[in-house]
């Protein structure tokens, strides 16, 4: 049977409907109304919703569907029911097309089939007869012009309903659309509160990072070809795998990489993959559905989806256990994210920048860590050099957090002593850029001149296990000495404090030497 024998009502109060019907109809409105929208959580809502059909609608079956859009049909969320044979149970969904339920979404009014055991126009039809049901109603939810699902109304016996109980229903039906538009839009409020609340945090934390902006401060050009490279991959949504020691300023690349990209608006949000247990690190990257373990009394985004339109920065990426490696390897190639515990996965727009100390391929040959990981990572690898081939910024970061700490301890030194500065020069920095950091500092704590000394003992708390690697042979001796005075003598060659003298040669031999090296005086600043 085609849909134009379908009965459609045009809904208004009949005039013979007695007043006391009316008042009583009035009141179980009114009271749907009040509970319905003191409502601020969808499972309370839905539990109301059930509670308040079954007091004031008499019919066997009543159930709130929603349409889903990616399904392209109706999902129920309410059931109430007094039939025996419940056939369309929870997990039922009714397509959109060629369904009442369709239909009534579609027309925007409400639909009724009187005698369904006589008549059956649509596939679910026959459903409902098996329930042991005569008649249906499907009535939109609507807000506005927009239509979010069905009440669904049947009943044992058959026939045209009163239309005093059509205009009630309809009525019902608006009160429970409104009540889901309200709760749909105060948890979406309330996800984006949390969502600032948690970016909040991460930007507190990273915009401490970037204060301590010390290794982005050089001129060697070892440290200006990475700045060059950062620069263009900036703008791509490339990945990049940072390599480099510890304390070589593998974070503050990548806050840079993120502020020159097109991604700058939205967070870097930092994950240390070396800092939680084996069992959370999961449910941080990924987050979780409640219930979805213990102790997991809320649903939680995970940092990924925290950074969706942003930059994801994981830290320590070697340190990843094996089967997290594999889901992380899922989200780069899919873009999508399963939540611990949920069912459907998560879409999100993320960009990763990977960083690690360890050697990542002698880690893929000893089978800790994924090799197609490791190539889905490594797409554009930037290697951060050391300190202690980036002698000629020694001096300049010295200084730049001479400034800083002079201000913060009020200390009343404005610059380092030439002697102090060859010692600093001259010492392998295990540490890198944060054991500088640290040196200043403990010497500007200790010091109350204007002039900041720093001893062999300042030098000698450095506790580390790190032994500098000899020069490979008398070349780069010589390399590594010419450089340490041209570094000390801020590249003046000639005069009784050029680095010609303090060498002991002529400055055109050393000139030569220079040429012989490929040393050229880096860019002022």
């Amino acid at each position: 049977m085609n849909v134009g024998s379908m009965i459609q009502f045009t809904t208004r109060m009949d005039a013979n409907t007695p007043m006391d019907r009316i008042e009583i109809n009035y009141r179980a409105l009114l009271a749907v109304a009040v509970v319905l929208n003191s409502q601020r959580e969808m499972h309370s809502l839905w539990e109301a919703i059930t509670a308040e059909i079954t007091k004031v609608v008499p019919w066997a079956r009543a159930t709130v569907t929603l349409y889903d859009q990616e399904a392209d049909g109706f999902k129920f969320y309410v059931i109430a029911t007094t039939v025996a044979n419940v056939v369309l149970q929870r997990d039922a969904v009714i397509p959109r097309i060629g369904s009442g339920m369709g239909w009534a979404y579609d027309h925007k009014t409400l639909h009724i089939r009187p005698d369904l055991k006589r008549v059956q126009v649509f596939p679910e039809d026959k459903l409902y007869v098996q329930e042991g049901l005569g008649r249906i109603i499907n009535l939109p939810l609507l807000v506005g012009d927009k239509c979010l699902g069905i009440l669904n109304i049947g009943s044992i016996e058959s026939g045209v309903p009163d239309p005093g109980d059509l205009e009630f229903l309809t009525q019902v039906a608006m009160q429970i659309a409104y009540a889901i538009d309200h709760v749909q839009a105060y948890e979406q409020i309330d996800r984006l509160r949390n969502q600032l609340a948690k970016e909040n945090v991460y930007l507190i934390e990273e915009l401490k990072l970037t204060k301590n902006s010390g290794s982005l401060v050089g001129k060697s050009p070892a440290f200006l070809n990475v700045l060059a490279l950062a620069r263009e991959v900036a703008p791509s949504p490339m990945t990049v795998l940072i390599m480099g020691e510890t304390g070589t300023g593998k974070e503050l690349i990548a806050q840079a990489i993120h502020d020159w990209s097109p991604r700058h608006r939205k967070p870097l949000v930092r994950v240390n993959c070396a800092a939680f247990p084996a069992g959370l690190v999961e449910s941080e990257l990924f987050g979780h559905e409640r219930g979805a373990f213990t102790g997991a009394d809320r649903a939680r985004e995970g940092r990924f989806e925290l950074a969706d339109g942003g930059t994801l920065f994981l830290d320590e990426i070697g340190e990843m256990p094996l089967e997290t490696q594999a889901k992380l390897l899922r989200v780069l190639q899919d873009g999508m994210v399963d939540r611990l515990g949920g069912k459907q996965p998560v879409p999100v727009d993320v960009r990763v920048i990977a960083a690690t100390n360890s050697d990542l391929t002698a880690a893929v040959k000893h089978g800790t860590f994924r090799a197609d990981l490791y190539y889905r990572l490594n797409v554009f690898p930037l290697g951060l050099p050391p300190l202690r081939d980036r002698l000629e910024d020694i001096s300049l970061l010295a200084r730049h957090f001479l400034e800083h700490y002079s201000v913060k301890f009020n200390r009343p030194c404005r610059d380092i002593d030439l002697e102090s500065l060859e010692r600093l020069v001259h010492y392998p920095w295990p540490g890198n850029i944060r054991e500088l950091e640290n040196v200043i500092e403990r010497a500007l704590i200790l010091s109350h001149e204007p002039v900041l000394r720093i001893n062999e003992h300042i030098l000698g708390t450095q506790v580390s296990s790190f032994k500098a690697s000899p020069p490979s042979d008398l070349n780069e001796l010589e390399r590594r000495h010419i450089l340490q005075t041209l570094t000390l003598t801020d590249w003046h060659i000639e005069g009784p404090d050029g680095a010609a003298a303090r060498l002991g040669l002529p400055p055109s031999t050393l000139r030569s030497r220079m040429k012989q090296f490929g040393m050229k005086r880096p860019p002022t600043s």
